[in-house]
């Protein structure tokens, strides 16, 4: 096994030792931070800067990296998708079960003579904030109204499977 002082004599010999001619010399300016941070990680590896910079090139221009990259983000974009397509999916069946409710509502509910109407509102307005009230509830107890129903619509004598194969 080499020692660590080798392998990095190696490297370094072998980067110095390439035909000089088949190089083109660049000269460019880098902002102070950055050029602290090169100095740095060079003299932590104890690598010339130049190699740095070149591995770091490379890395930066090869295809390869590029198709990774592409490819990773077509895969968030279609875990995206998925979820907005969810999250879509989800809000027409509320709207949907909500515009039922109403219109089923309205129809089997009679109009209030005037007589009543003051204690009618009244009793709405109670109504409403023990509704809010127990929505706050049920938002900070976590459950919703989809995870109850999926519940109640499992039959009582069958047991749920699970993907980790537990009952």
């Amino acid at each position: 096994m080499l020692s660590r002082a080798r392998r990095r004599w190696i490297l370094v010999t072998a980067w110095s030792s390439k035909d000089e001619a088949m190089r083109t010399k660049h000269t460019f300016r880098l902002p102070p931070d950055l050029a602290g941070q090169l100095a740095d990680y060079a003299s932590r590896k104890r690598v010339p800067q130049a190699l740095v910079v070149e591995t770091a090139l490379s890395s930066y221009l090869s295809p390869d990296n590029s198709e990774r990259m592409e490819a990773a983000l077509g895969r968030r974009l279609d875990r995206l998708t998925r979820q907005v397509e969810r999250l879509e999916r989800h809000v027409t069946i509320s709207n949907e079960a909500l515009a039922l409710f109403v219109r089923f509502w309205l129809t089997v509910t009679p109009p209030l003579p005037d007589t009543t109407l003051p204690a009618a509102q009244a009793k709405g307005r109670e109504r409403y904030e023990g509704f809010v009230e127990a929505l706050g509830r049920r938002l900070a107890k976590g459950q919703t109204l989809a995870q109850e129903i999926s519940q109640d619509m499992i039959p009582k004598g069958e047991k749920l499977d699970r993907a980790d194969g537990s009952s």
